[in-house]
């Protein structure tokens, strides 16, 4: 074959720049390079994004449902009441449940302990350094001291920015009680386990708790001002009379309905301490005490109601003392040996009460008490009520019943009788709740109006009349009548030196409407105490201590006190006032 020549060739051919073999493999080599790198970039911005998109939606979880949701503002107005408001007769709270909170550390998950403790220090500077200090070495689980934390104080505790490891928090329904003291011993207390245990919480728990009856107040016949009133006079009285105790009871002696009701010492709902002291005993419904003098206006009632004696039958040559079965009878003063019936009352006469109850006799005077349901434990709206002790009637029995030695009951029981004496004679049961249903139709006469008129009268001299011995409760205008009771305690089946002082006061006499009953318990002479009577004479440096130089004078302040009251809210009596 011919070779061609160079132009040819040229012509011909195709011009191709050639590589090496080296010169291939990098190129292919950076090709794939940029590929892989173009995956990683693609990888790692998913995963940045993601990660971006992550802690978006976690910030956006924290600022609409945090960690303490369960305590929103949507939780919060969902209040399911677990027990029912309890309410005074004009309506103001006594007992309401409301949200509070408990909270408890777990210190095995707190990291630096110093500054747990300094930051607690700050936000809570009431609360024991070292016995906090103490719980967290221990490493256990512990309630704060205050388990009933405040919505103020939950939320700083939540300030603290503890983790929900190491801080627990719960919302829980916790009865509240506005008036604190002022109703201690009717109202009562529940215990963590919504349970009532003593008062009206404990009485009428079921109804209380009742889903059907919840949301409907329970109201009570109880007055909150004229609680306070009496409250106030009551603990004054202990810096001029220094009584260990005291108690006040006011009611309506037509229907039964109790206005105040206050025993003295008394204490915090709020704080549900286990009462256990005597003390703290509600001395008008749960007491059981010898009270004296107060019982000879039974004695001269049972008298006229038997047609055994009249205001005016006089009784001669009375003696001024008499003994029963070897023991002596006296009469705490001196006398007149001559005394009319209503004259025994007036002075306070011990064995012309023994007459009395002598004429009448024995079974004719026991069945009068009884009508009166003096001895029997009384019906009534609480679980803490007394049961009078029982005895055994005898001559010398009858002689000490006459004036009230030797024979027990409740205040309560002596309010009611006091009230069935003064309102035409009809039966009243005590009672602490406004809408309780009356358990009989028509009134139950036990007491002839005759009998009750003339007990009226007679008790308006008790105080009115210058040898009575209530001289200190006739405040002008309300026409107060009552009587007087000193009564020396009992222990161990021994009478000693210390008093238990009564007045029950009725008023107005001329309609009666109102019992008021005051007892001081041991009451000690006030010398130093400026008595002034009626007729503005000023007496002081009186070393008697009985219930016509303390319980009376308490009781005429209170009076003067809340006599407008009663007056304004009740038009018919104001007429008398």
């Amino acid at each position: 074959m011919q070779k061609k020549t160079e132009k040819e060739f040229k012509k011909k051919s195709f011009f191709f720049e050639d590589y090496t073999e080296s010169e291939i493999n990098y190129n292919e080599k950076n090709l794939n390079i940029v590929k892989i790198s173009s995956s990683r970039v693609t990888l790692l911005s998913y995963i940045f994004f993601s990660l971006i998109l992550i802690f978006c939606l976690k910030i956006t979880y924290l600022l609409t449902i945090p960690e303490v949701n369960k305590f929103s503002e949507k939780e919060d107005h969902i209040f399911l009441k677990s027990r029912a408001d309890i309410v005074d007769r004009n309506g103001i709270i006594l007992a309401r449940n409301t949200n509070i909170y408990t909270a408890g550390i777990r210190p095995k998950f707190i990291k630096n302990k110093e500054k747990f403790l300094l930051d607690f220090r700050l936000k809570f500077p009431e609360i024991d350094k070292k016995n906090l200090k103490s719980k967290i070495n221990k490493g256990e689980f512990f309630y704060l001291e205050n388990k009933r934390l405040t919505e103020e104080q939950k939320d700083k505790l939540w300030s603290l920015g503890l983790s929900h490891k190491v801080l627990e928090l719960k919302k829980i329904q916790h009865r509240i009680y506005p008036q604190k003291k002022l109703f201690s011993h009717v109202i009562g207390q529940i215990d963590d386990s919504n349970l009532g245990i003593s008062g009206i919480e404990k009485f009428l728990d079921k109804n209380l708790k009742n889903k059907k009856l919840i949301e409907n107040s329970l109201e009570l016949t109880l007055d909150s001002n004229l609680q306070h009133i009496i409250r106030d006079e009551l603990i004054k009285s202990k810096k001029d009379f220094n009584q260990i105790g005291s108690a006040a009871l006011l009611m309506d002696i037509n229907n039964g309905q109790i206005l105040s009701l206050v025993s003295l010492p008394d204490y915090d709902l709020n704080k549900r301490s286990s009462i256990k002291e005597h003390i703290y005993t509600n001395k008008i419904t749960k007491g059981v005490y010898e009270l004296g003098s107060v019982f000879k206006t039974f004695t001269i009632a049972a008298g006229i109601e038997n047609n055994v004696i009249q205001p005016d039958t006089i009784f001669k040559n009375l003696e001024n003392q008499v003994y029963c079965a070897g023991r002596k009878i006296s009469e705490h003063d001196k006398l007149p040996k001559n005394l009319s019936v209503e004259q025994i009352l007036i002075r306070s006469s011990n064995i012309g009460s023994i007459k009395i109850a002598q004429n009448i006799g024995l079974n004719k005077y026991k069945k009068f008490l009884n009508s009166l349901g003096l001895f029997q434990k009384i019906n009534f709206d609480l679980e803490e009520i007394g049961k009078p002790l029982s005895f055994k009637w005898g001559k010398c029995k009858l002689a000490t019943a006459s004036f009230g030695h030797g024979i027990t009951t409740t205040p309560l029981q002596l309010a009611k009788a006091y009230a069935i004496l003064s309102n035409g004679g009809y039966k009243i049961e005590p009672t602490i709740l406004l809408n309780k249903k009356k358990t009989f139709s028509e009134k139950e006469q036990i007491v002839s109006s005759t009998t009750s008129d003339k007990i009226n009268k007679i008790l308006r001299k008790v105080v009115f009349n210058k040898e009575g011995t209530a001289n200190f409760a006739d405040v002008k205008g309300y026409e107060v009548g009552g009587k007087t009771g000193s009564a020396l305690k009992s222990e161990n089946g021994i009478y000693t030196s210390k008093k238990l002082n009564t007045f029950i006061s009725i008023f107005p006499s001329s309609e009666p409407k109102y019992t008021l009953l005051i007892i001081l318990d041991e009451p000690k002479p006030a010398p130093q105490y400026v008595y002034e009577f009626p007729n503005g004479y000023k007496h002081k440096g009186e070393l008697r201590n009985t219930s016509g130089w303390n319980s009376v004078v308490v009781a005429g302040k209170i009076i003067e006190k809340i006599g407008p009251i009663l007056a304004i809210n009740n038009l018919q009596a104001s007429k008398n006032f």
